[in-house]
């Protein structure tokens, strides 16, 4: 049975950033990264990738060149935990015992959630798209553009969703096009989204209110969706208030998907009674094993799920885990950072950042829920490099 200091359990944003941070201290811990993917992808671009700005290669590569320096790679899939006697399981059959854990496995897509979506999702013809992996996001680029008359419907399930933000995120972009095209007066644009408004945090919400005014965009809030038709090219909503059941047909539709904690996190004994795993929201310790941490979409933290969270939530990890290697009191506390760059077309964005309770705690000396060409340049060029070469190295900044 090997044996390792720290393992760190996915080599996505939270763990990477994470791993490299640890092993970028004056004594480092020995690390082992359990990660099955031999490609890393900077998922936030695929809005604009979705939308024809970019090409969706330059979200892609290797993983093995964000493996910090001296940390060990296991290219399996984490089967089960058993957290009582410091061990874990692969796929393959192979145990590995720890002496700290970090759990940062990211969150579960369930794209067989909605009857209908999976098969569709990337079939020429059926009109069904989504931004929400490599995979199938040039067909939304293609949806858009070749739509010239009909009904696009955009929806956000009732789950939890990496960056909750993102669903609307592309609609914003396609009214856009059709503005610039002379297409508005010829497609419906819908937003049917299981929440209740278009954003959480008040003083962003009045400015995106104001912009699905400005864009014509027929709201339909409480609506989850829960099955498509392709052929017919009929979704089927349950109107959440109600439990009533509505049908709308569409000539195009972007599907977030429901999402949710891996499948093996959620079964193990280190996940709270929703599946997630349990810590505390402010030292990221896990609340029952002490020697457990965890960070990212994986965790239950009551904050949004994005790369912008993991920015400040890698660093709190670290330092309680070196005051617990060291029996020392932990001396970070994460107070629920996050940030949602809210694109709201080409060349525009509202960045919003908020905490906990929803107070926002901006970067920038000027109001940050005006719409914007600078915040939308720092999410197209400058964002991704500081991925890169920043937070995924164990650069803080």
């Amino acid at each position: 049975m090997a044996h390792h200091q720290v393992i760190v359990v996915g080599g996505g944003t939270a763990g990477l950033a994470v791993a490299s941070l640890l092993r970028n201290q004056e004594n480092p811990p020995e690390v082992a990264i359990i990660e099955p993917s031999e490609k890393h992808y900077y998922q936030p671009i695929w809005t604009l990738v979705g939308a024809g700005v970019f090409n969706r290669e330059i979200s892609e590569k290797d993983e093995a060149d964000f493996i910090p320096e001296g940390a060990t790679w296991i290219k399996e899939y984490v089967e089960s935990f058993d957290p009582d006697n410091n061990s874990l399981t692969t796929r393959d059959g192979t145990s590995y015992t720890y002496d700290y854990l970090i759990v940062a496995a990211g969150i579960q897509i369930n794209w067989d959630a909605i009857p209908g979506l999976k098969e569709s999702v990337m079939n020429p013809g059926t009109g069904v798209c989504s931004n929400y992996s490599y995979n199938t996001v040039n067909y939304t680029w293609e949806n858009i553009q070749h739509l010239k008359k009909g009904r696009m419907i955009f929806t956000q399930p009732n789950t939890k969703i990496k960056c909750g933000g993102a669903p609307q995120k592309i609609m914003h972009l396609a009214c856009h096009y059709l503005q610039k095209n002379n297409r508005s007066n010829n497609v419906e644009v819908v937003f049917a989204s299981a929440g209740g408004g278009m954003f959480a945090v008040e003083k962003y919400k009045r400015t995106l209110d104001k912009i699905v005014k400005r864009n014509g965009v027929n709201t339909k809030f409480g609506h989850n969706l829960i099955a498509l038709d392709p052929e017919n090219k009929k979704a089927t909503f349950e109107v959440l208030e109600t439990g009533e059941k509505v049908e709308m047909e569409y000539d195009m539709i972007h599907v977030t998907p429901p999402m949710g904690p891996p499948d093996f996190i959620a079964k193990s004994p280190l996940a709270a009674e929703d599946g997630w795993v349990s810590v505390d929201k402010h030292t990221l310790q896990h609340t029952k094993y002490s020697n457990v941490f965890s960070l990212g979409d994986c965790s239950n933290l009551p904050t949004s799920k994005t790369g912008a969270a993991i920015r400040k939530q890698a660093p709190t990890v670290v330092a309680n885990l070196d005051a617990v290697m060291n029996n020392k009191p932990l001396p970070k506390s994460y107070d629920g950072y996050t940030s949602c760059p809210l694109v709201t077309g080409y060349g525009r964005l509202v960045l919003a950042e908020f905490d906990y309770n929803k107070e926002p705690m901006e970067s920038f000396p000027f109001d940050q829920s005006q719409e914007r060409y600078s915040m939308y340049a720092l999410k197209a060029y400058a964002l991704p490099n500081l991925y890169w070469h920043g937070m995924l190295k164990g650069r803080k900044f």
